[in-house]
């Protein structure tokens, strides 16, 4: 059976950029079928409304649905909308989306609420598209050593392996913390791991600052600064998730989990050694 899965990407977080490639990271699976609809930059009521309908025309058998905080009100909308449909969901979303756990439980949808996944500082007086592009590479870089990117590939492969063979489906219900995101990246090296858990909770700050210099300080004398700073913090994280990778290569114990062509995990330590 070939699964389709319908990818809902409403505004943006760091995770939506990369989200359907860490199922399909060399285009040779065999199993699933995925297509993307996304409102973009925007998180209007239309633009909700248009791609979370238009997603039923794919007829999937598995929608995942992601956006930044997915307690606001469209995003709270948009998921109204898909209990319509009937079809297994999972929300994915950031740290303000804890508030929105209670909900989704009663809708009967899975979440995953991914705690370093941090808001940008969106004031215009210091973010153009560059400074938009280099904050992301950042989060994409920690979210990508500290494991949360190999816990996301590996919650969504068990639900897809569920549909795939006809089995009761279980949708996760996971709150990444830093635990839960080094436990997947699985360091061998206990200095390693300390860099990645320093760099994950610097990112959680990073969410914190920002959300405040948005939404909560008036004054450009002193959320200008803040939200410099909070992107000077995002580098210094991805940074120490380098640092976490290389004490990993230095000791050739760097895990790698690629996809077969059926679906299943493949999985190695040593760069040389065969997979097991």
């Amino acid at each position: 059976m070939v699964v389709k899965i319908g990818i809902i990407k409403t505004g943006t977080i760091g995770t939506s950029s990369l989200l359907e490639l860490v199922l399909d990271e060399r285009a040779d699976r065999e199993d699933i079928d995925v297509r993307i609809l996304s409102s973009g930059a925007k998180m209007g009521k239309q633009q909700m409304e248009d791609v979370t309908l238009k997603i039923n025309d794919f007829n999937p058998d598995l929608i995942i649905f992601i956006s930044p905080n997915p307690n606001a009100k469209q995003p709270k909308n948009a998921r109204k909308i898909l209990t319509e449909l009937e079809i297994p969901t999972i929300i994915i979303g950031d740290r303000p989306g804890e508030a929105a756990i209670p909900g989704i439980k009663e809708q009967n949808f899975g979440y995953i609420i991914i705690q370093a996944d941090p808001m940008i500082g969106a004031r215009r007086e210091f973010l153009d598209p560059t400074e938009m592009i280099l904050f992301n590479a950042d989060v994409l870089k920690v979210l990508a050593i500290t494991g949360v990117f190999r816990l996301i590939h590996k919650t969504l492969d068990d639900v897809i392996s569920s549909i795939k063979n006809n089995e009761p489906i279980t949708l996760p219900e996971l709150l990444v913390t830093e635990n839960e995101a080094v436990d997947a990246a699985g360091f061998k090296n206990p200095y390693a791991r300390s860099k990645a858990i320093a760099a994950y909770n610097i990112t959680k700050q990073v969410a914190e600052m920002n959300i405040n210099a948005c939404f909560k300080i008036k004054e450009s004398e002193v959320y200008i600064p803040l939200v410099a700073a909070a992107h000077e913090m995002m580098s210094s994280a991805a940074k120490l998730a380098d640092e976490a990778r290389v004490i990993e290569k230095s000791n050739d114990s760097v895990l790698r989990t690629p996809h077969r062509r059926d679906g299943s995990i493949l999985s190695k330590n040593s760069l040389m050694d065969n997979f097991r």
